[in-house]
């Protein structure tokens, strides 16, 4: 059994039958009362994301989550269609509310690892770091290049980054799927 304190970013726990992830927490004590963790979390099945206190003698079971490699093929009006790594042709699909911001950094053929409880796919968890290939990029201005300044490109999946002058429209781009910053430059484009 977890505690409220054992509620920290990213762990999984079983509320109302569900597996639900922290994805924020802050501690609040007020003059003489016992202390309350507030947390933000999202529930694994429906992608919904709440904000709920937890009392401090609060209780919770752990979700066994169990992982399976998988790889995302296309998404077409809000379904996002995955494979399983070791067999393409077992197939499962999740809705944009599943999947929630995750969209934008899912590209064709990227390995993801599939999330499951209770034998059922409840969603996918996405590597640390992913390249996306720039499709909008204002112009630099002349000697902009040797500034650390930043503008905002657009990406093939639709996120804005924010990334140092010197990108421009057709690089690649490691971007950091839990902050969504820009990391560096993956790749030059061909000439």
């Amino acid at each position: 059994m977890l505690s409220n304190f054992d509620l920290r970013v990213g762990t999984t726990f079983k509320m109302d039958d569900d597996p639900w992830v922290v994805l924020e927490t802050q501690f609040i004590k007020k003059a003489q009362s016992t202390g309350q963790m507030q947390a933000k979390i999202k529930n694994l099945r429906t992608g919904a994301t709440v904000s709920r206190s937890f009392k401090q003698a609060g209780r919770f079971e752990e979700a066994e989550l169990t992982k399976m490699p998988a790889q995302f093929i296309y998404s077409n009006r809000g379904k996002f269609v995955f494979a399983e790594s070791d067999n393409p042709k077992n197939r499962f699909e999740l809705s944009e509310n599943q999947i929630s911001d995750a969209r934008f950094y899912l590209v064709p053929n990227i390995e993801v690892t599939a999330l499951l409880f209770d034998d059922q796919i409840m969603n996918i968890e996405l590597p640390v770091k992913v390249d996306l290939k720039v499709v909008e990029a204002p112009p630099s201005e002349r000697g902009d290049t040797a500034t650390s300044g930043k503008k905002t490109v657009l990406v093939e999946t639709g996120l804005k980054i924010n990334t140092p002058f010197f990108i421009k429209q057709g690089d690649v781009v490691r971007v950091n799927t839990k902050t969504g910053e820009y990391v560096e430059r993956a790749a030059l484009p061909h000439a």
